[in-house]
């Protein structure tokens, strides 16, 4: 409360600060405020601009992996791995974007119609 509203937490047991204002203060305290850090751990670092960037990462990733897969005669590589998300474990079967799953190099193939 200090650092961010300069506003001592003191105020409040003295009776200077109201219950209301308090709550005010607490709920729009900024993303990198303790109280957010510790509530939300490392999720409170990320803005929608971050989550957004990640997802177009990992799409283009995605993008660039079907399009070297569907045109190469060697074996495929492995998919890429999704930008690691704050808060939440990424699964073996998860897309960017949320799929349920991988298409795999035949899937691709076909649905390009290279067969």
């Amino acid at each position: 409360m200090l650092r961010h509203y300069g506003v001592d937490l003191l105020d409040w047991h003295r009776g200077e600060l109201s219950s209301r204002r308090l709550a005010i203060l607490v709920k729009h305290l900024p993303r990198d405020s303790a109280v957010n850090r510790e509530l939300h751990g490392e999720e409170a670092e990320w803005s929608v601009t971050d989550h957004l960037l990640a997802a177009t990462v990992d799409h283009l990733a995605a993008a660039n992996w079907m399009f070297a897969t569907v045109n190469s005669e060697d074996a495929p590589t492995d998919p890429p791995e999704p930008v690691p998300r704050p808060g939440r474990a990424v699964t073996e079967d998860e897309l960017p974007g949320d799929e349920p799953s991988r298409p795999g190099p035949d899937e691709i193939t076909r649905f390009f119609g290279h067969a």
